[in-house]
């Protein structure tokens, strides 16, 4: 199971929201590059960098952050937040985005998602299926849709989607543990057509839930807090990547 430590930016800063509410955010870095070289330092591989501000504003904003990054380690990243258009996926793969993850443009404009999906490959785009009581949410989580997660997932899984993000919103940045149950709800509920690569995300408290994440079949987890907050240190972590 890969490891991928997330970065939020608000304002060029490294910053966390709870339950993806603005009025939450806490600061943790001015300085997201260093934050990305102690991820690096740590034999860490991937980074998951959400752009909130253009999460809000609808397009993509904090592109440079993601230029920087990109270009000052070898972190694979996979970029989100307010992606909705062709030019700001162009933006963010030429700033350096090995993958974009698409939430609510894939909810608003399959259309167009889809069109991403073939352009660039399964292998490029990720599908961000955060959810609310098993509702898919839109516009960095500020509106429910009326999108049921498990079939809004297969939906996209009929379309050459792979990989999946699934953030259970209410478990976001609350250090109480992830959606073990959500999780395996949706890994049992696609079972037997394509193998779809579930990264699951919000709630990582403790290093123990890793190994039950893999345990279900996650292919990844995103640890935000946890990290931020020294629930799970960098070498614990870097431990567990050389024991993989």
């Amino acid at each position: 199971m890969r490891i991928i430590p997330a970065i939020d930016i608000i304002d060029g800063q490294c910053v966390r929201l709870s339950k993806g509410d603005y009025n939450t955010k806490k600061i943790y870095n001015e300085n997201p590059l260093e934050v990305a070289k102690e991820f690096e330092a740590a034999g860490i591989q991937y980074l998951h960098l959400v752009d909130l501000d253009g999460a809000k504003s609808k397009h993509i904003v904090n592109h440079k952050v993601l230029e920087q990054i990109a270009s000052k380690t070898a972190l694979k990243i996979d970029f989100g937040g307010g992606l909705k258009t062709d030019d700001d996926l162009r933006i963010a793969f030429e700033s350096g985005a090995s993958q974009i993850t698409g939430g609510s443009i894939a909810v608003k404009d399959q259309e167009t998602f889809t069109s991403w999906i073939e352009k660039y490959g399964a292998d490029k785009i990720i599908l961000g299926a955060d959810a609310m009581d098993e509702k898919v949410a839109v516009s960095g989580w500020q509106e429910e849709s009326k999108e049921e997660l498990i079939p809004f997932i297969q939906s996209y899984q009929e379309k050459g989607i792979e990989y999946i993000i699934c953030t259970d919103i209410s478990k976001d940045g609350m250090l109480e543990g992830p959606s073990f149950d959500l999780y395996k709800k949706i890994i049992q509920s696609v079972e037997g057509s394509k193998k779809i690569k579930l990264i699951a995300s919000g709630g990582i408290s403790t290093f123990d839930e890793l190994p039950r994440l893999a345990e279900i079949g996650c292919e990844g987890t995103i640890i935000g807090k946890a990290i931020y907050e020294n629930r799970i240190s960098l070498k614990q972590l870097e431990n567990y990547i050389l024991s993989l």
